[in-house]
């Protein structure tokens, strides 16, 4: 099972840019628990919902053919609170992108207001320079993407309109 913390994009510029929502609801179990009587996402999800986004876009980059995984947060600072009925905004940047790594910069915005900064670093762990072996098999991206499509399905109908357009 795959917990996915975004729930589209909304921009996504191909080795660049993305921005992604995520819809903060009381549907979600945990905000039941996570302070009771004053329900927030949790910050540790919020920076899980920026390593997927920031995650994607750097797989995208490489065609997916990369197998990448979040190696460290850098900054992770919090302003704010999001909460039931709130809807985030992540907007991740890549910042470098090498064959081993890459490292991306986060904003979390709710209504405008800043929520929280959040830089990653993510590996590309088949190019690590232990020369440790992993399975040969894309175990982050896999071979159906059918997940990452319709979180990009909206922009990239997007894309294809304007470059029909021209």
């Amino acid at each position: 099972m795959r917990w996915i913390w975004i729930d589209k994009f909304v921009e996504f510029h191909s080795g660049r840019r993305a921005v992604a929502l995520k819809n903060v609801t009381l549907a979600e179990e945990h905000l039941h628990d996570h302070f009771p009587g004053f329900p927030v996402m949790p910050e540790t999800l919020m920076i899980e919902a920026m390593a997927q986004t920031a995650g994607i876009l750097v797989g995208e980059a490489k065609k997916f053919q990369e197998k990448v995984i979040l190696a460290k947060i850098k900054k992770a600072v919090f302003f704010d609170y999001a909460r039931p009925g709130d809807t985030i905004e992540l907007d991740a940047t890549i910042e470098s992108i090498v064959s081993e790594a890459a490292s991306t910069k986060g904003k979390i915005t709710c209504a405008g207001k800043l929520v929280a900064e959040i830089d990653l670093m993510f590996s590309h762990i088949d190019q690590n320079l232990g020369g440790k072996e992993f399975p040969a098999e894309n175990f982050v991206f896999g071979s159906n993407t059918s997940v990452f499509d319709s979180l990009l399905r909206d922009v990239l109908a997007g894309t294809k309109q304007e470059s029909e357009a021209n």
